[in-house]
């Protein structure tokens, strides 16, 4: 009886849940405040903050109410019923128009005691409405998958219909048809497969889908600078992304946390590309962001990559080596994973096993047995390094090396018969031993298991159609790192202009590398406990060139201009 008075202030479903012992009263009533606040349904409220599980608030629901619950997952929704109601209403009542019957309409409900929803919906459609009951977050999963595909208000500019009618996606668009996601005729769906076109078309990286408070905005990385190409209507910054999270395997019901996937557009037979999809919630809705993975970039070869002769030869000896660790180095972006799987794929042969673990593979490389590293449940680099070591390996790649765990067994590995190749997060190459030693590994390791360095950036490099000489003066070349010999050699410096066939004077970008080897002086100069100062001294004695020098013998060679040097290694 006193439960009962208690719960007076209560009615409908929230009355239900308290009187069921789901919530207690003053949790009840702070719910339903925060949601009228909030403008949401109640149920929607309380099964987002996780009060309630949805599954619980149907089946209380359908035993008080005597509604039977269906289960919408099941259910092919028609987009000509769902425009029935207007979009505001659905979001506003979190109600869905299932399906009509002469003039009944039937609209998937999860509170059924919500009669104010259900008579603004027979008002604004001119039907008798009839609740069915859905769990919540069902519910929210289809409302957001029916209007990312039912709306056709998206006013953007003409599409190259052939362009995209041989476009398709592997096992996404399968495993999704009861979605409706495959609806080529939508806008929403033609605008993303322009965009992810005209992205491969011209040679981006990246893909960023960004929403702000008063506009969306699409950007292109184009030779590693951010370019905007597309301003969608804001409004439509949910159905762009949920179509994204569709292809991609995403939860699209999931707004509050980072998800990453994976989707892969066939071009055609013969060509297929791979994308890196990562949502992140922002102010004004999700951004997506999208890593172009073209596995054709693993096959260039690494004539193609920019190495100076003598820093190629050091690469390919390295690699001929049975044993030792090989560390490639840069900031992200700087084509460290190109280099490695250049690398991999010279020794990647039916006599050798490779084994990769990596946070994900973004390259699929055929005879290479590749691991996605998983924290979650345990799989990290260590602990697929170690399984590594129990499947006999020749060759392993680590993605990265992030701690003394990874690091010690990599370099155990290297130190046993085994060929490694990993990454760090270093400016240069004699700051990666010190970083190596500031983990914690003991120093006589390091000297006898690393045996080559790499420290990367990538340049954009001058378009051959339209770069035109530039006059620096000689104080100025000084200045700029150039030696007394290098401007003795009258040597041109280029600039960028533009033209129709590039990106503002540049199209496409060149590796700029330092390459060291790591000598006898050096590991002896590890094993004193040396600094990187005192490696990188070494270096310039051994006369290996740092990637400032790298650089400045690019545009010498008339394949940079001295700005993108300056941009990319200038400190």
């Amino acid at each position: 009886m006193a439960l009962a008075q208690q719960t007076t202030q209560l009615t409908g479903l929230a009355r239900q849940l308290v009187m069921q012992s789901f919530l207690n009263e003053e949790d009840a009533l702070n719910a339903l405040e925060a949601a009228k606040k909030d403008k949401l349904p109640f149920v929607q409220y309380i099964t987002k903050k996780e009060l309630v599980k949805s599954i619980d608030i149907a089946s209380i629901a359908s035993t008080e109410f005597g509604t039977p619950i269906l289960d919408i997952s099941t259910v092919e929704l028609d987009k000509d019923t769902v425009k029935v109601i207007k979009e505001n209403l659905i979001n506003k009542h979190h109600a869905l128009p299932l399906f009509k019957r002469g003039a009944r309409l039937f609209v998937a409900v999860a509170d059924p005691t919500n009669i104010g929803a259900l008579d603004e919906i027979k008002f604004q459609s001119g039907l008798s409405t009839e609740a069915i009951l859905v769990e919540a977050d069902k519910l929210e999963t289809a409302i957001t998958k029916a209007l990312a595909e039912a709306d056709d208000s998206m006013n953007m500019s003409d599409f190259d219909d052939d362009d995209l009618e041989g476009l398709d996606y592997e096992d996404t668009e399968k495993e999704d048809d009861d979605t409706g996601s495959g609806s080529d005729d939508a806008p929403v769906v033609k605008f993303v497969n322009k965009i992810l076109l005209d992205a491969i078309n011209k040679g981006a990286s990246d893909i960023h889908f960004e929403p702000y408070e008063k506009f969306f905005r699409v950007r292109l990385r184009l030779d590693g600078i951010l370019e905007e190409v597309a301003k969608p209507p804001v409004n439509l910054t949910p159905r762009i992304l949920a179509r994204i999270k569709v292809l991609s395997r995403l939860d699209i019901s999931e707004r509050r946390i980072p998800q990453d996937g994976r989707m892969r557009m066939k071009i055609s037979k013969s060509r297929a590309i791979d994308f890196r999809v990562s949502t992140c919630p922002t102010l004004f809705g999700e951004k997506a962001v999208l890593r172009i993975l073209d596995p054709s970039s693993a096959q260039l070869g690494i004539d193609a990559l920019g190495y100076e002769s003598f820093q190629k030869d050091l690469y390919l000896d390295a690699l001929s080596k049975p044993q030792g660790m090989i560390l490639v180095t840069g900031p992200t972006g700087s084509g460290k994973t190109v280099s490695l799987y250049t690398g991999l794929n010279i020794l990647n042969t039916e006599e050798v096993n490779i084994s990769t673990a990596e946070d994900p593979a973004e390259i699929n490389l055929p005879g290479v047995n590749q691991v996605n590293v998983n924290p979650k449940t345990g799989l990290t680099f260590a602990a697929a390094l170690r399984s590594f070591l129990r499947q006999d390996p020749d060759i392993v790649m680590v993605g990265e090396i992030r701690d003394l765990e990874t690091a010690e067994i990599g370099i155990k590995a290297a130190q046993t018969g085994h060929m490694v190749l990993s990454t760090l997060h270093t400016n240069d190459a004699p700051q990666t031993l010190g970083r190596l030693m500031n983990m914690g590994v003991p120093p006589y390791n390091i000297a006898s298991a690393v045996s080559l360095i790499i420290a990367q950036r990538l340049a954009r490099r001058l378009c051959e159609n339209c770069k035109a000489p530039h006059d620096v003066p000689k104080e100025a070349k000084l200045e700029e790192g150039f030696t007394e010999e290098n401007v003795s050699q009258n040597f041109t410096i280029y600039k960028p202009v533009g033209c129709s066939s590039c990106n503002g004077g540049y199209k496409g970008r060149v590796g700029i590398y330092q390459v060291m080897k790591i000598s006898d002086e050096m590991g002896r100069i590890i094993m004193e406990g040396g600094n990187a100062l005192d490696l990188a001294n070494q270096a310039k004695k051994e006369g290996i060139p740092d990637l400032r020098e790298s650089g400045l013998k690019k545009v010498m060679d008339g394949i940079t201009s001295l700005e993108e040097v300056n941009r990319v290694t200038k400190d």
